[in-house]
């Protein structure tokens, strides 16, 4: 099969760029303009990641069945005294500009109730240290989205205009417009921002990083045409999922970085195997010059076609290894992780579509250049340095050595990483995971700051910390809730409301943080308690522990789909069971050495300073599910690379030692060039201002730089050799089904 992909692409290159020509714009068309008019960005959904089924969950779905009241959009001025003379008779015109907006049902402000500010219901709307106040207007509840949508942008632009019109009495007011429609924007266009951020810090780097791996432009070029047609086909994919399933925002991020990564990855491996081919072709036998004219464009058409059998088999490997690692979060519950899983394995198969099809005509058109130096080789001042960095045929180099000097030491050599990585994977004793909510948004977003004006200014607009429904009577909740008053850690409860056929009841934690330990405990308590009917309780820190309960549910079903998928896979591989095994393990150090540095960095915020973030108190429940996954089968991915390289040299008849040292020699540069490209990727996406996206990011990047150079480069030398023969033990029956099923080059 794979002969024939790249037979297909060296007969055939340019129909086959002209079809991924044509799906990268049909993809980027349907990203950008949706199928009926709403593109990726308008289909994805944002907010805390709840657990289908789960007591939050439902708790919330009761609430908004049941309720009648439309958006509010609210503006908090602050730096004006609520009882400033002519203060009412400036508001008027704004009260009536309001009113007469079409879905707007309400105005209300302290200054319009009977009495002022004097009138006990407009307590709640007036600053806590009597400088500022509230003003709301509420939106018809039975507006259609487009009719919602056109009155929220008429009051937000009318309420944005009233600082400047009370500046005559208050010099110093301000104001902020803020509303749940407007939070939601908030969080997707910052997704959007950073993504647009992430590929313009990463994509450049890449190229360079690149051209100093290749020596030339054109061959740099290739794994990045392969990585843009990921993204289209990525986006693209997101967009059909959105007609599946719910879609958080963040994933959009995630997925896209997920392809971007993998595409340079395996578009690396199979220039550089294009390159050796063609050197090894033309190279032999009667000299270069006349191999070329005696072989001309067969040389092309036999180095693409081995091209594609051998490095394009690894890649594949890769890609299955990688989705199989990745289809682990499909037997979650919580559906942000079901969509990071599905569209996560879809923008693999993309990237190895590219890998076997794309790169390879891209190659056969390319021909010959590739066989010499580029145009970048005769600049004087460069050419010492790609002397270095380019990648060339020889067994001898840095890499060779490097195994040399571990080889003869590898108890020491394996002491030592083994060392470092416990020490770095030591703060994750003390993770705390965390489900937040407007925290994710940076410090100086608007809407992050409205929220935090009302908690400081207005807290009893706030939400309560917990709300719990219950199917009862509001008598029966009111005897309830003073019971609820006593618990540990409850600083008040609000009387209960009735919200249709249920009541709710508000609880106020003794804490700011809707999210910490003070309001879980809360939680336990009042799930713990028995009031003779059904309840529900919801809220962040309630959504958050169901959460977390759900990633313990399904993390070992998970763990053994990964580890059963990647023993068989590496097995069929290389014949070895031992060799599996170490690679579960060594992956396994590598994790808990990222996820350490996570902590360390993010939640106890000893990063806060350089990468611009204020901590939240943890890591995201989801962020830390997506991080295993991800770096683990970016982890198998370089674990292939550099395996398929030994085996071909332990089935040439190489002794153990020599094939581990020339593998890591041929396979090390281009594992080394692919880890710095996606650590750059990555490192792009931390510069973005989403708390998620920051810490998938820094994680990812923390983990390939790990993985890449102690793991692949000392680990698994240091580990094979002492090894030795053992590294290619099966058990008598699994070798004969392996002469039978084996998959090899």
């Amino acid at each position: 099969m794979f002969r024939s992909l790249g037979r297909l692409a060296a007969r055939r290159p340019l129909a086959v760029i002209g079809v991924w020509v044509v799906l990268v714009l049909a993809g980027y068309a349907l990203a950008a303009l949706g199928l009926h008019g709403e593109n990726v960005f308008d289909r994805v959904t944002t907010g805390q990641p709840q657990v289908p089924g789960s007591q939050s969950e439902q708790g919330e779905q009761i609430l908004d069945a049941a309720s009648d009241v439309g958006e509010s959009v609210t503006i908090a001025l602050t730096g004006i005294d609520p009882d400033t003379e002519a203060l009412d008779e400036t508001l008027l015109p704004l009260r009536s500009d309001l009113a007469g907006i079409d879905g707007v049902v309400s105005v209300v402000d302290p200054l319009a109730l009977p009495g002022g500010t004097s009138n006990p219901a407009a307590q709640p709307l007036l600053a806590a240290d009597g400088n500022g106040f509230l003003l709301v207007a509420e939106l018809d509840p039975t507006l259609s989205d487009t009719e919602h949508d056109v009155a929220l942008d008429a009051v937000t632009e009318r309420l944005d205009a009233v600082p400047d019109e009370l500046r005559t009495l208050a010099p110093d007011v301000e104001g902020v417009v803020g509303s749940s429609s407007l939070i939601v924007s908030a969080v997707t266009d910052q997704v959007r921002e950073d993504l647009t951020t992430g590929e313009r810090i990463a994509l450049p780097i890449a190229l360079l990083v690149m051209i100093a791996v290749f020596g030339g432009f054109l061959a740099a070029a290739m794994p990045m045409a392969g990585a843009l047609a990921s993204i289209a086909g990525g986006l693209a994919t997101l967009l059909g999922l959105t007609y599946l399933m719910d879609v958080d925002s963040a994933v959009v991020n995630v997925v896209t970085v997920l392809g971007l990564g993998l595409s340079i990855d395996y578009g690396l491996l199979m220039v550089s195997r294009y390159r050796e081919e063609l050197h090894a072709i033309l190279d032999g036998g009667d000299g270069g010059a006349r191999a070329r004219r005696r072989r001309g464009d067969g040389a092309v058409a036999q180095a693409v076609e081995t091209t594609v059998a051998t490095a394009g088999r690894t890649v594949t490997f890769s890609a299955v290894t990688v989705a199989v690692s990745i289809s682990g979060l499909l037997v979650f519950r919580p559906s942000i992780l079901r969509a990071v899983g599905a569209a996560g394995v879809g923008v693999v198969l993309v990237a190895l579509a590219t890998a076997l099809t794309l790169v390879p005509a891209l190659l056969a058109l390319s021909g010959r250049r590739l066989y010499r130096p580029g145009l970048l080789s005769r600049v004087p001042v460069l050419r010492s340095v790609l002397a270095r960095t380019a990648d060339v045929s020889t067994d001898d180099g840095v890499f060779n050595r490097l195994a040399v000097r571990v080889q003869r030491r590898p108890w020491l050599w394996l002491g030592g990483v083994l060392a470092v990585l416990v020490v770095l994977a030591l703060p994750v004793a003390h993770l705390q995971v965390r489900s937040s909510g407007i925290e994710l948004l940076p410090a100086n977003s608007t809407q992050r700051q409205f929220v935090d004006l009302l908690a400081e200014q207005f807290p009893a607009t706030t939400s309560p910390t917990v709300t719990v429904v219950a199917r009862t009577s509001v008598d029966e909740a009111t005897v309830w809730g003073t019971e609820l008053a006593t618990l540990d850690g409850v600083a008040g409860v609000d009387a209960p409301v009735a919200v249709g056929d249920y009541v709710s009841i508000g609880v106020r934690a003794e804490t700011n943080d809707p999210g910490d330990d003070v309001a879980a405990g809360v939680v336990r308590e009042i799930r713990a308690e028995d009031p003779g009917f059904t309840i529900w309780v919801t809220g962040q820190a309630a959504n958050q522990i169901d959460f977390v309960e759900a990633l313990q549910a399904g993390l070992w079903w998970a763990v053994a789909i990964v580890v059963l998928a990647t023993l068989v896979l590496l097995f069929l591989m290389t014949g070895s069971v031992v060799i599996g095994i170490k690679a579960l393990l060594t992956n396994a150090l590598s994790l808990g050495a990222s996820l350490g540095v996570l902590v360390w960095g993010f939640q106890d915020g000893h990063l806060a300073g350089l990468l611009g973030f204020t901590p939240a108190g943890g890591i995201e429940t989801y962020v830390l599910a997506m991080v295993i996954a991800f770096a683990f089968g970016l982890a198998m991915d370089y674990e292939v690379f550099l395996l398929s390289r030994i085996l071909e040299l332990h089935h040439a008849g190489y002794d153990d030692a020599t094939a581990v040292r020339l593998g890591l020699q041929r396979s090390a540069r281009i594992i080394t060039s692919a880890a710095a490209i996606i650590i750059v990727v990555f490192g792009g996406f931390v510069a973005g201002q989403l708390l998620i996206i920051k810490e998938v990011g820094f994680a990812l990047a923390i983990a390939i730089l790990i993985d890449a150079t102690l793991v692949r480069m000392i680990l698994v030398p240091a580990t094979m050799t002492l090894l030795g023969r053992a590294n290619w033990w099966a058990p008598a029956p699994l070798r004969a089904l392996h002469a039978r099923v084996s998959l090899r080059h």
